[in-house]
């Protein structure tokens, strides 16, 4: 059994910066392709980032492309999310997700593992 584990969340100012971390226990997923989604209070769970098994793939959410990057380190069997100009509009509980595919995925229904969420508050 796959389980992820998000860290590094927490409440930063406006044109701030945190870096999430997803670790991975249970099975390595250095094959499998990975994801950050989040979801705010009364929406509904986006998609955010995307990377292939060997990061060479990566994909943003037009609404972050050019603020974060997504990385993995397979050796660690871990998955970051560096967010920088963080926005009010970013604040939202962020999740780490698994694929059994090694490729990239953009919908939430691509994804077969899924972390608990780390919330991430940014104040303006």
């Amino acid at each position: 059994q796959v389980q992820l584990v998000e860290s590094g969340g927490g409440l930063v100012q406006a044109g701030g910066s945190l870096r999430l971390s997803c670790a991975a226990s249970g099975r390595t997923l250095s094959n499998n392709g990975m994801g950050w989604f989040r979801q705010a209070p009364g929406k509904e769970r986006e998609f955010v980032a995307t990377i292939s098994w060997s990061g060479g793939t990566t994909y943003y959410a037009d609404s972050v492309k050019g603020r974060f990057i997504i990385s993995r380190d397979n050796a660690k069997n871990t998955v970051y999310l560096q967010m920088n100009s963080l926005k009010a509009e970013d604040t939202a509980v962020y999740y780490c997700a698994a694929r059994r595919q090694s490729g990239i995925g953009i919908t939430k229904y691509e994804y077969d593992y899924w972390g608990q969420g780390t919330q991430v508050t940014v104040s303006s």
